[in-house]
């Protein structure tokens, strides 16, 4: 229905907001302060990142009540990695916070979320985009191993 399509589009966006926020507050962090920028990338964005992988809790939902199409299992997985590793391991552990694996971590997922909410946005609008599609895609197959290995 138009309305599902609708709030799904919004989600999207407001996922894209906390996502791009992220991702252009740590480039511009290690391209002013270089190296030093890593220790502290989650007491900067470690708010927004939390309140975004939070949300992404609504995927498991969308897809249970039927408006969003994906896969169950794949997205329950990652998005239950994600929030173990983010709020068990990096944000209830303040010597963790300080490593620079974190900010290679939320690099990662950063990038790979910025490229599907902007693809999730423009689908539901109808539109497919080839390069960004390809992109989607081919990200997650090259990016996803990596953040593994980050983990």
């Amino acid at each position: 229905s138009f309305t599902m399509n609708m709030y799904l589009f919004v989600y999207d966006l407001m996922q894209f907001c906390g996502h791009s926020w992220i991702f252009t507050n740590m480039i511009v962090r290690f391209m002013t302060f270089g190296k030093d920028s890593l220790a502290d990338t989650f007491h900067s964005i470690g708010l927004v990142m939390r309140l975004c992988q939070l949300l992404s809790v609504l995927e498991i939902l969308h897809i249970l009540i039927g408006i969003d199409k994906s896969r169950l299992l794949p997205r329950f997985l990652q998005i239950t990695e994600r929030i173990i590793i983010l709020f068990v391991v990096i944000n209830s552990q303040e010597e963790v916070q300080g490593k620079s694996v974190v900010c290679v971590l939320f690099f990662l997922w950063n990038l790979l979320d910025v490229v599907r909410y902007t693809y999730n946005m423009l689908a539901r609008m109808g539109i497919y985009y080839l390069p960004l599609t390809w992109l989607n895609f081919s990200l997650c197959i090259l990016l996803y191993p990596l953040s593994v290995l980050a983990k």
